[in-house]
């Protein structure tokens, strides 16, 4: 491994940049403008997102093999200071002490300056969703997997109860199943307050709009389209369901653990969650059979539609560092060493094409809808290129929550269209 460089014009000393650069050996392709080598051996700083099953003791576990490979070098975990990553991160920076690497989140237009271009790093360009992540062309970010979002998981013994033979393909047989699910007893669809109901009906409406409208982000965000316009049949189609009782009326007062409780004890015929649902559903064990089917289009489009998806377990590399190829290369471990991705992948609900040894049977159903989804989608607010001004989904799911207390699907289009108008 190359020493610390440090920047300092002149000719002589750029020919030594790129000497040390080229000795590095973990990759190359930096320019002195990047991040400090470093050492061979060392410390590297990592943010990380704390959850109940990403405990820190996880994180710990997980990177001791690149320890063990590696000796000299600890890697230190480091949990968010305030409510999480995303907040924890910006303070970092102000106070000069930012971590080398940083996971869950993913470059826009506010942090890749302060992240490293990976885009001449070879590793990258068999990792999940990395072109779809670029920045102006350029990688700031890898992930290790996916998480699908555009996922309707059902109650199998219902649906045959209520004289339903396969699941829907378009949203005019899914609404004339609710129907059926409302006449058998059941709720036809659970959702929740919380994020759920916005949350919900986007992860409906991937497949059907990236479908319409290919380059919906982009035409959006030039005014080629109006947000409000593309948005509304579907609001039309939800005020209807919230009018014929086909999601309970009452649902904002209910929580996201208290939704998925309510649908897995058997009392509501569907689901619509990304994929991490299926370790809640595997662990509950459900009495009844439980199944999975990809969002239904709008009628007279193809089935299944674009998969609305997003990366799973995403890694940056902060420019500040300086510790820059060991920093590199532990994220290279993290999203390529084949143990430490399978690791990641059952933790956490991730799925990436391949892995396949440890999924359940609701897993393998999960990952069969990727692999057969004709691509992939961002969802919501987005990433990479396909991005919606920051606060879109905060606000999408206020605007959809209102169809509840009263307002039409009509004044939540105008409503997102206004939104979209002050952010110009």
């Amino acid at each position: 491994m190359a020493r610390s460089i440090r920047r300092t014009p002149g000719i002589a000393l750029l020919t030594s940049v790129a000497f040390l650069v080229g000795a590095a050996g973990c990759g190359g392709g930096f320019s002195d403008t990047k991040g400090a080598a470093g050492d061979s051996t060392g410390e590297v700083r990592m943010l990380v997102n704390i959850t109940p099953n990403l405990t820190k003791s996880y994180w710990e576990g997980l990177v001791k093999p690149f320890e063990d490979a590696n000796p000299g070098v600890d890697v230190k975990i480091e949990a968010p200071t305030g409510s999480g990553v995303k907040d924890t991160l910006p303070q970092l920076l102000a106070a000069g002490n930012a971590p080398d690497v940083v996971e869950t989140l993913m470059a826009d237009r506010v942090l890749a300056p302060q992240m490293l271009d990976l885009t001449d790093q070879a590793w990258t360009k068999d990792t999940p969703l990395v072109d779809q992540a670029k920045l102006d062309g350029k990688v700031y970010t890898v992930g290790v997997g996916q998480q699908a979002q555009s996922l309707v998981f059902y109650n199998k013994d219902a649906f045959a109860k209520a004289g339903i033979s396969a699941p829907p393909k378009d949203l005019d047989e899914l609404t004339a199943d609710m129907g059926k699910l409302k006449a058998a007893g059941y709720l036809p669809l659970q959702t929740a307050g919380d994020y759920v109901t916005g949350l919900q009906l986007m992860q409906l409406s991937d497949p059907s709009i990236a479908t319409k409208y290919p380059d919906w982000f982009q035409q959006v965000n030039s005014k080629q389209l109006k947000l409000g316009d593309t948005l509304l049949p579907l609001l039309d189609r939800y005020e209807s369901w919230i009018r014929n009782g086909y999601v309970d009326k009452n649902a904002l007062g209910l929580k996201d653990v208290g939704a998925q409780t309510n649908f897995l004890s058997g009392k509501a015929g569907m689901y619509i969650m990304g994929s991490w649902f299926v370790r809640s559903a595997d662990d509950a064990k459900p009495t009844f059979d439980l199944g999975v089917f990809a969002a239904p289009t709008e009628k007279g489009q193809p089935s299944p539609g674009p998969q609305g998806v997003t990366m799973a377990a995403p890694y940056m590399v902060l420019k500040s560092t300086k510790q820059r190829d060991l920093a590199v290369k532990l994220v290279q471990f993290l999203a390529t060493d084949k143990a430490a991705v399978q690791s990641q992948l059952s933790q956490d609900g991730n799925f990436r094409k391949g892995y396949t040894e440890k999924l359940s049977p609701l897993g393998k159903q999960v990952q069969d809808i990727l692999d057969q989804a004709p691509k992939g989608v961002a969802q919501g607010e987005g990433y990479g290129a396909s991005t919606l001004p920051s606060g879109f989904n905060g606000e999408w799911n206020k605007a959809v929550q209102s169809l509840y207390t009263g307002k039409s699907a009509k004044d939540v289009a105008a409503r997102m269209d206004s939104w979209l108008g002050s952010k110009s």
